[in-house]
Formats: C-alpha cells, structure tokens, sequence
C-alpha cells in the first residue's frame, strides 16, 4: 500500500466508483439502442473512458499511487477533438437525416426521438457526475488522489460537451 485513505477519501471514493459503474453500464445499453452510427460509437469510446475511471478509482480505494500523465489527457482531448471534426463534417447530413427521422420508426421501433432521450439522460449523467467529483475533490487530503480526480473529472466535462455538441449539431437540443 503507497498511502493510506482517510474514513473520508474511502467513502467518497466508494461512492465515485458506484456512479463509474452506473456509468458504464448505461453507455454500453445506450450504444446498443442508439440508431445513429455516430453517437453508438460516441457511447461506446465513452464506455471506455468511464472504465478506466472505474479501475483508476479502484486503484486508489486499494491505496495504490496512480500516475496521471499530461500527455494522457491531451491525447484523449485530442481523440474528442478528431470526433468533433468528424461530426462537424457529419453534421449537415446529420441534421437532414435527424430532420426526416425525427418521429418516424426504424427497423427496431425506435426513432430519432429515442435517440435525443438516450442523449439528455447521459448528457443529465455526465453533469450530476461532475458535481459529485467537485466534492471528492475538495475533501480529499491525499494530492494524488486530488489529482486523479481532476483528470477524471476533466473528462467527464468533456464526454457532457461532446453529447451537448452533437445534440445541438442534429438538433436535439437548442440553447438559446
């Protein structure tokens, strides 16, 4: 064990952990109900970071040290950043396709509709998780565990912009 945790950091922790687990679940039944190809693989890559959240939380609960580079982070701002690109250029057939869509059923019964539910309810997730790392992070005494924490938050905060940005690119969601 590299530290120990205060009653305080265990209990926090624990409750971060079961929101990651919440977490990934949810995007991994949402990318199998999404019909849009770009948001099921928008899910799935976020399923994936909500993993990582979820061993690196579980790696701090068992006291262990976890190294979070700089470069990490860039490097999955960067990957968001490719996403964005790729749905900018996605985004005018998008928003003739969710136009047409919208109301009508596919295959499976779903509709774009469903498709705008399955995003409020994450982008909804992604913001209540946030906040609740704001307080693990300013009751936390152990530096690491602060710094593990905002890595993880800044990520959250990027999976809500990246659902909020593809919304608003198919017009699910109209901030004005």
């Amino acid at each position: 064990m590299d530290f120990q945790l205060t009653q305080k950091e265990q209990m926090l922790l624990k409750d971060q952990l079961s929101h990651e687990e919440i977490c990934i679940e949810k995007y991994r039944n949402y990318a199998e109900q999404a019909q849009d190809p770009q948001l099921k693989q928008l899910f799935n890559e976020y399923g994936s970071h909500e993993q990582q959240h979820y061993d690196t939380i579980n790696q701090l609960l068992q006291g262990q040290k976890v190294n979070i580079q700089v470069g990490q982070g860039q490097h999955q701002s960067q990957h968001a950043g490719q996403g964005h690109h790729q749905a900018m250029q996605h985004t005018v057939e998008g928003m003739t396709q969710a136009g047409q869509l919208l109301g009508q059923q596919t295959s499976t019964g779903m509709t774009a509709q469903d498709d705008a539910m399955l995003c409020s309810d994450m982008l909804m997730t992604e913001k209540y998780i946030s906040g609740t790392y704001d307080t693990a992070i300013f009751e936390s005494v152990n530096p690491n565990i602060r710094q593990a924490l905002q890595h993880i938050q800044k990520e959250e905060q990027q999976h809500g912009e990246g659902i909020f940005n593809y919304m608003q690119q198919h017009g699910m969601y109209n901030p004005q």
